[in-house]
């Protein structure tokens, strides 16, 4: 496959980009909890244990930033911010579950030796 630009970066095939959109640590799980809810700043702070919240911030600009959730602000005091999947968000959770459901096989068999 050739060489092709996205967003201004070269990439040398689709799984390196794919991989760049939710790899780390914080990404799949901030998806994940979005799932199947519409959380707020607070919610995801709390359920994401050890997450910093300039790291949070950082990833969910970015995640809003490709496509994957949409940040909904309400103009009351104080601001209330709502998270929430997008539909290309919840195409990639169907990706994240067959990691993670590869990662559990991985897990289960390590503990069996």
């Amino acid at each position: 496959m050739p060489d092709f630009n996205y967003k201004g970066k070269i990439y040398y095939n689709p799984v390196q980009l794919v991989m760049e959109q939710i790899g780390g640590t914080w990404k799949a799980p901030i998806l994940w909890r979005l799932n199947d809810n519409t959380m707020r700043y607070g919610e995801l702070r709390k359920d994401i244990p050890h997450i910093s919240d300039k790291m949070l911030t950082t990833q969910l600009r970015e995640l809003e930033e490709d496509g994957f959730i949409h940040r909904k602000v309400y103009a009351v005091v104080p601001p209330k911010t709502e998270y929430s999947l997008t539909d290309e968000g919840r195409e990639m959770i169907t990706l994240i579950t067959t990691i993670r459901n590869y990662g559990l096989k991985m897990i289960e068999k390590q503990s069996l030796r």
